[in-house]
C-alpha cells in the first residue's frame, strides 16, 4: 500500500488550461497590449511551466519586434499578476469544477489513511481558490504538503517541486504515487523516481507519455484505476 498520493493542479485536478489562456487574454487587454492567445498558440505556449515563463517564451518566441521595457520583469510579474486575479474570479464563479473522480478519490484517499500533497507550478492562489471551490473553504487543509508557485526555482519537467514536497513530507519516492495530466509533469514526477499516472485532457491528450504506470482519459471508472494503481 502506498503512503502518499502527490497529485498535480492544472489539467489534473480540474480542466483548467482553457481558465488560465481565456485570463491571460483578459490580462493582455486591460494592459493595452493586441496579444490574443488562441486555442491553437495556447497549445503550442503550453510546451513552457509557469505564468510567467510562459509570457516571456511567447514574447521571446512570437514577438521578434516587442520592445522590452525597461523593467522587463516587473512588467511580466505585474502582467501575470493581473492574470491571477482575473483566472481566481473564474474559479469563484464555479465555472472550473473539479474533473471527474477527483473529489472522491480524495476522500477514498484519505479513509484509506493515505497522505495527500501537490505539487505544481501554478501560483498559491491559484490552487487555494481552485481547491476551496471544489473542496469547500477548508479544503486545502486535506494536502499535508503543498508545493506551488516558486517555491522552487526550477519549474518542471525539473523535479525540484517533487523533491521539496517528499522532503516536506519525510517520504521516499517509492512510498507515493503521482497524478499527472502533461508530459512536462511526468518528465518531472520521474526524474524525482515516483511512479506516474496520467490523466489526459484536450490540451495534452496527443503528448508522449512513456514511463508512465498507466494513462486515463479522466478518473470516472475509479474502481479500474483502483485496481491497476493497487489502492
Amino acid at each position: 500500500m502506498i503512503k502518499a498520493i502527490i497529485f498535480d493542479v492544472d489539467g489534473t485536478l480540474a480542466d483548467t488550461e482553457d481558465g488560465h489562456r481565456r485570463s491571460f487574454n483578459q490580462a493582455f487587454s486591460e494592459s493595452g497590449l493586441n496579444w490574443v492567445w488562441d486555442v491553437a498558440l495556447y497549445d503550442k505556449l503550453l510546451k513552457v511551466t509557469g505564468g510567467k515563463e510562459r509570457i516571456k517564451y511567447f514574447v521571446e518566441s512570437f514577438l521578434g519586434e516587442f520592445n522590452k521595457p525597461a523593467d522587463y520583469d516587473g512588467f511580466v510579474k505585474t502582467l501575470h499578476a493581473l492574470k491571477t486575479k482575473h483566472y481566481t474570479r473564474l474559479l469563484a464563479t464555479g465555472e472550473i469544477p473539479l474533473r471527474p473522480g477527483i473529489k472522491q478519490l480524495i476522500t477514498d484517499a484519505q479513509q484509506r489513511g493515505i497522505r495527500l500533497a501537490i505539487a505544481t507550478t501554478t501560483t498559491p492562489e491559484n490552487v487555494t481558490a481552485l481547491i476551496q471551490q471544489g473542496l469547500g473553504a477548508d479544503g486545502m487543509s486535506v494536502f499535508e504538503s503543498v508545493g506551488c508557485g516558486d517555491i522552487v526555482p526550477a519549474k518542471k519537467p525539473a523535479p525540484d517541486i517533487y523533491f521539496w514536497v517528499l522532503d516536506q513530507m519525510g517520504l521516499k519516492a517509492e512510498d507515493c504515487f503521482a497524478l499527472e495530466d502533461s508530459e512536462n509533469g511526468l518528465r518531472s514526477s520521474l526524474a524525482a523516481g515516483i511512479k506516474t499516472f496520467v490523466t489526459t485532457n484536450f490540451y495534452t491528450q496527443h503528448q508522449n507519455f512513456d514511463g508512465a504506470a498507466a494513462v486515463f482519459e479522466d478518473l470516472t471508472d475509479l474502481d479500474a484505476f483502483y485496481r491497476i494503481s493497487g489502492i
